[in-house]
């Protein structure tokens, strides 16, 4: 294989793209015996979203980007008893790579996570 001079094109990057995708399907199969919203615990950033029935590519990004109207840019917080970890993921700046995976669970409704890398809302930092 031909190495590339540009900092995300070497070999490693490409691998750790495929990684990515790969662990997400890995661990999607295994929630398909009850759907349960469980994280990962992986070091990547992950968004998870699940429904009684199927959804559509969109339909978790769509509901991860509806707490935006929870998060206040100017101070970095989430409002009081709102969540939300999942819109910043869907905007972090910094991550490059993003990696999803969807099943359909035995009970008819459908489990996904994708995951961010590199990972980000960190305390502190702004999410872009």
């Amino acid at each position: 294989m031909m190495q590339l001079s540009h900092a995300q094109n070497t070999p490693p990057d490409f691998l750790n793209a495929h990684n990515t995708a790969r662990s997400q399907e890995n661990y999607a199969k295994q929630r398909i015996s009850t759907c349960t919203l469980v994280h990962s615990d992986g070091h990547y950033g992950e968004n998870l979203a699940g429904s009684t029935g199927s959804m559509t590519g969109t339909t978790p990004v769509n509901l991860w980007g509806a707490e935006k109207p929870n998060y206040n840019y100017n101070t970095n917080t989430c409002a009081a008893g709102k969540v939300c970890g999942g819109g910043a993921k869907v905007v972090l700046r910094n991550s490059v790579s993003l990696g999803c995976a969807s099943v359909t669970c035995n009970n008819g409704g459908t489990f996904v996570i994708c995951n961010y890398n590199p990972p980000g809302n960190y305390v502190g930092q702004l999410p872009y």
